[in-house]
């Protein structure tokens, strides 16, 4: 059953039409990822299927009673609440409860209370306990921990957060309000890794449907199973979104052998009609040109549009750098008049063409550490040596190389003066400024377009050290991939501050990860890929050496859990044999007729608590039962639907 659906949707904004035509359907549990180039309506379309924006055309059809939650790209919270109240506002009924169970016990107190007050709180303690009566503090401080609040946060006035944390503070509400779908416009752009990993975990353990508008490529891959390509018709590619990735590759290469292989049969039959239409063989000649002509009318096939480039870069070398490109002794980063460092190092050694990450959290350092090996800032202690003959480049986060008050021909010609005008506005137009463009001030460019301009002037420096702190900031995906390409390709030295976990999993050679509760830079020698099977050692291999706990204590449970959900999910395989396919039948039988036994035992449970009887204690036996029911169901039924899922994907029954 779909939760939602939309017919011949079209928004247009005056005479400009952004969008026509589309129809899509979302079903329950689904996973969706809608990508496309900035500006072709992604946004535009989530606010549609929100209920924020009314189309021009056609129209969005929600189910019945279907509850959404939407995350905007930039939201306006406005609250005189504090974070955790604003939080609790997820939970106003389970409140009212509380406060009518309070008011019944102040009623119980009374030796001649009426037996249907007696009743009344009873089945009303059980429907509390579980809804989650019990539990909500728990809940809410687990998703604002999740999200990167810290606690001394909660009581903070929303008014005193960051326009991040707002976002954050937004995105924590709709997760605890459940809804049954999910509508996320840049759900990343205000967390860290950890945060964003968090995110990951949650979403895979959540019920309800979510259709995700993402530059995080790695985040894609982890969260969702289809991929809608705004082109801005709709086309639909199963898989995450490395799978779209290969697909929309194929579909190209498949599209355009056919439309090569058609226009080479519409050529011979224009030379077999030319040469024969008025000899011999006329008839024939005249029969090729009916047909010809309805093909022509009918099924003639346009050439399949290759993806532009937004941009054209290159990054040149300068030369052959020493063999030792950096190394550090007895380091410390931070700032003197702190009095404590950021961080202590140890000694580090960097090697030509070698790409170093450095991941951390925000605000532990990352961009300190840059400026400190860039001799901005001086070390706190300790010194670092850079090796012989480099030429440095530097990519900033804040593009504090930009003068705000320069237009970008004059911003090119910082690092390039004797190019002639002419050839500064064709240099900029590779790199998606066209026209009038090259004429408007750095400080009216948005944070994608200050992106590529400070990507098109470290072009033209030729470099054998590259410094860049989040580069693919604000960059829609084309220009990611772009970027990750020219990267790959480039023989000199990288040293990386990024969150994109997808450009680090292909380019990082070493991992240096920033960990402020030791005040301590971690090295990790090896891709990010086996830097996180590392760590997801240490967190099973830690969640294996705790004392054990009864099978269905809560704490326990859920920290095996999370541990477990850490380790990446095996991609499906996409082809199984005949035997493996009907072994994998076997299991999910299997499963179906427990997970069906099971909910049986759980119906029960059900019927009695609406009719609940005189006793108290057989009452909390039940709900007890019922719970425990719960706790055994949920692997379950997340078991059935990846062995369902890894079947249906090899083409099987599921």
């Amino acid at each position: 059953m779909s939760l939602l659906t939309a017919q011949n949707l079209g928004r247009s904004f005056g005479p400009v039409d952004i969008f026509e035509g589309i129809n899509l359907s979302i079903p329950a549990r689904a996973r969706i990822a809608i990508v496309g180039p900035n500006g072709v309506g992604k946004t535009t379309l989530l606010r549609l299927l929100a209920g924020e924006d009314e189309p021009t055309t056609g129209a969005v059809h929600p189910a019945r009673n279907l509850r959404i939650g939407y995350l905007p790209q930039v939201t306006t919270l406005r609250s005189n609440n504090t974070l955790w109240q604003q939080a609790l506002l997820a939970f106003e009924p389970l409140l009212a409860q509380a406060d009518e169970l309070q008011a019944l016990e102040a009623q119980m107190q009374d030796p001649a209370c009426p037996a249907a007050v007696l009743e009344r709180y009873g089945k009303l303690q059980t429907a509390f306990d579980l809804a989650g009566g019990y539990t909500y503090p728990a809940r809410i401080r687990m998703v604002l921990q999740g999200l990167g609040f810290e606690e001394a946060d909660y009581h903070r006035p929303i008014t005193q957060l960051s326009g991040g944390q707002r976002t954050r503070a937004v995105l924590a509400r709709l997760l605890l309000d459940d809804p049954d779908l999910l509508l996320l416009d840049e759900p990343s752009n205000h967390l860290d890794i950890q945060a964003v990993e968090w995110l990951e975990a949650w979403l895979r353990d959540w019920n309800g449907a979510v259709v995700i508008v993402s530059h995080d490529r790695y985040f894609l891959d982890q969260t969702v199973r289809q991929v809608w390509e705004m082109t801005p018709a709709l086309e639909v590619y199963r898989g995450n979104y490395s799978a779209y990735m290969h697909q929309r590759a194929e579909r190209y290469a498949r599209r355009l052998a056919e439309y090569e292989a058609q226009t080479e049969y519409i050529r011979k039959q224009e030379d077999y009609i030319e040469k024969n239409i008025e000899g011999q063989n006329v008839k024939q000649a005249l029969g090729r040109r009916r047909r010809l002509e309805r093909l022509l009318e009918e099924g003639r096939l346009t050439a399949p549009a290759q993806k532009q480039r937004p941009m054209h870069l290159r990054l040149g070398l300068a030369g052959r750098s020493g063999n030792l490109v950096l190394r550090t002794y007895d380091l410390e980063v931070g700032y003197a008049d702190e009095g404590r460092p950021l961080f202590r190092s140890p000694d580090l050694v960097l090697e030509r063409t070698e790409c170093v990450a450095i991941i951390g959290p925000n605000g532990a350092g990352k961009t300190t550490f840059l400026k400190t090996i860039l001799e901005q800032t001086p070390p706190f202690s300790g010194r670092v040596e850079l090796g012989a003959s480099l030429k440095v480049g530097y990519f900033a986060q804040a593009h504090e190389g930009l003068n705000p008050q320069n237009d970008l021909m004059q911003e090119i010609n910082t690092v390039a003066p004797r190019l002639l005008p002419a050839e500064v506005r064709n240099y900029l137009g590779k790199f998606g400024f066209r026209g009038d463009d090259v004429f408007n001030p750095v400080a009216t460019l948005s944070g994608g377009e200050r992106g590529r301009l400070a990507l098109a002037k470290l072009s033209l420096e030729d470099t054998n050290l590259l410094l860049l702190d989040e580069p693919t900031n604000h960059l829609d995906l084309a220009t990611q991939e772009v970027l990750q390409k020219v990267m790959a390709e480039y023989p000199g030295t990288i040293i990386l501050v990024s969150h994109d976990r997808y450009l680090i999993d292909a380019l990082a050679t070493q991992i240096w990860e920033l960990n402020p509760e030791k005040e301590e830079l971690q090295v990790f020698k090896g891709s990010y890929s086996e830097y996180k099977a590392y760590k997801n050692g240490q967190l099973l291999q830690a969640a294996q050496d705790e004392p054990s706990q009864p099978a269905r204590e809560p704490a326990k449970t859920e920290q095996v859990k999370s541990a477990a959900e850490a380790v990446p999910r095996a991609q499906p395989r996409r082809y199984l044999s005949r035997n493996q396919r009907q072994q994998l039948q076997k299991k999910i039988d299997a499963l179906e007729g427990r997970i069906h036994e099971l909910e049986k035992e759980i119906g029960v449970c059900e019927r009695q608590l609406a009719n609940p009887p005189a006793n108290p204690a057989v009452v909390a036996r039940i709900a007890e039962e019922y719970r425990n029911l719960q706790v055994d169901l949920a692997p379950l039924m997340e078991e059935w639907e990846d062995l369902a899922w890894t079947l249906q994907e090899a083409g099987g029954e599921a």
